[in-house]
């Protein structure tokens, strides 16, 4: 049996699974509550995995070992500033959330932004709007990915591969919705956690321990890429430094990771989940760029750097494991893209309401998953643009329109209208604007300026406390 179809039955397989999981979930599916956020009964394990895993795109695996392979020791940066936002959400505003969630009856986070005076109704178009237009990039990003790993494993072409992809993450989330997408998204993430201790571990036993790999780090890269700031010196290696470490500012204003916190059952269940939930980026980012940089020993020097991950499995490998390799990268595309498709379609159809007879709101909610698949689906088709910039751009438009705000309201201040629907959409139409702009070192202005901004006016606004 040859390579190709070593992987292509390992996948198969693994497809077999995911429709299976969606079919039964689609039992546990009555009403758009259980649709969005599984009637708000996650268990621990669930909630904690499946919600580090949706946070982490093939951006996780691919994206963080080529920055390692190409960037050197400034990649490095990504383990605290990615760690620190998990580790933030987790231990502060995970418990907060989910006891407001309980308390308002919330289903979404918008529900949770928006509030109940006048500007009520304009938040939520402001909400869904900026959650729209970035998950749709976003999920096309995805689906790149998805075309590029099936293209490269099988000499497919790209557009079949999309849509192939496209196809088989539609079906399992349209069968189940939140419970579908919450147990793909654990299986997902354990298989990428996985692979994320076995590749570095035989890499760097192929190289002979961490001391063989230190000692050639000096002979494979420059004296800039043995820099933490990069090539960059002065004002601008500050920058840098900041820009990169800014990436974790977009965690906390997540919708498709917040709401596994306001799914959770319990506070027994919250403290189980913390500690898996902080345990599962360790291990994935503290492996993947320890990947990365094993690949720069092992490898000569490759122009596509978010492939190293395939060639170093290629080198060090049976094409059984191969096969499991690329089920994983395609399991981190799918549980992001199922979840950022579960959260677009509940801003159309659970926050906008349009005006629908109550026994159709869960055939409208699953319609709602396939018009966002679908415009996802074109933009992947016909507007492809690099991976890692576009997932990085949609993370620090969402995390800097929602992240303050949603910090805010959890120190348990008040917070006027006018002031929420200012620094939403500062943070969103701030990070737009720099994008289009030339780049300043570690992208300072997109990923950090527009979360300061829409703070400050936060904190601005900001009343006295509420007495709960």
């Amino acid at each position: 049996m040859g390579r190709e179809m070593v992987i292509l039955v390992t996948l198969i397989g693994y497809k077999i699974l995911l429709i299976g999981i969606g079919l039964w979930a689609s039992k546990r599916t009555q009403t758009s509550q259980d649709f969005f956020i599984g009637g708000k009964t996650l268990g621990p394990w669930v909630a904690a995995i499946s919600s580090s895993a949706s946070a982490s795109s093939a951006w996780s695996l691919l994206g963080v070992s080529g920055a390692a392979y190409s960037m050197g020791l400034s990649a490095l940066l990504l383990f605290p500033a990615i760690v620190g936002g998990y580790i933030f959400n987790w231990l502060w505003l995970a418990p907060k959330i989910r006891v407001l969630g309980n308390k308002t009856g919330a289903i979404t986070l918008t529900q949770l932004l928006s509030g109940n005076g006048k500007y009520a109704k304009a938040i939520v178009i402001a909400c869904s709007i900026a959650i729209i237009f970035s998950f749709a990039f976003y999920v096309a990003a995805q689906f790149q990915a998805a075309g590029g790993t099936f293209s490269s494993s099988f000499g497919m072409s790209t557009e079949r591969a999309v849509i192939t992809g496209t196809l088989i993450i539609l079906i399992y989330t349209l069968l189940g919705g939140f419970w579908a997408v919450s147990v793909t998204d654990t299986v997902q993430g354990m298989l990428m956690a996985a692979v994320a201790i076995m590749l570095p571990l035989v890499a760097l036993w192929e190289i002979g321990g961490l001391g063989a790999l230190i000692k050639a780090l000096p002979e494979v890269y420059s004296s800039a890429q043995l820099s933490f700031s990069g090539e960059f010196y002065g004002w601008a290696a500050f920058a840098f430094v900041i820009g990169m470490l800014g990436i974790g500012l977009g965690n906390p204003g997540q919708p498709h990771v917040v709401n596994r916190f306001m799914a959770i059952e319990n506070d027994s269940d919250m403290k189980t989940a913390k500690w898996v939930g902080i345990g599962w980026p360790i291990i994935v980012y503290g492996g993947m760029l320890l990947l990365g940089l094993c690949a720069r020993v092992l490898l000569p020097v490759n122009a596509n750097s978010e492939q190293v991950l395939f060639d170093l499995t290629n080198l060090l490998f049976h094409p059984i494991v191969a096969g499991v390799i690329v089920a994983a990268v395609l399991s981190a595309i799918m549980s992001t893209a199922d979840s950022q498709l579960l959260v677009a379609a509940s801003s159309l159809s659970y926050d906008l309401k349009p005006a629908s007879k109550p026994s159709n709101s869960l055939l409208w909610s699953r319609c709602t998953v396939v018009i966002m698949c679908m415009v996802s689906l074109l933009i992947a088709l016909f507007a492809p643009e690099a991976i890692f910039s576009r997932v990085l751009f949609a993370w620090a438009a969402i995390g800097s329109a929602f992240g303050p705000l949603l910090i805010v309201i959890l120190c348990g201040y008040k917070v006027s209208g006018k002031f929420r629907l200012a620094a939403i959409l500062i943070g969103f139409c701030g990070t737009v604007a720099f994008n289009w702009q030339a780049n300043a070192p570690g992208d300072i202005l997109e990923r950090v300026l527009p979360f300061v901004l829409s703070f400050a006016i936060v904190w601005w606004g900001r009343g006295e406390k509420r007495i709960d």
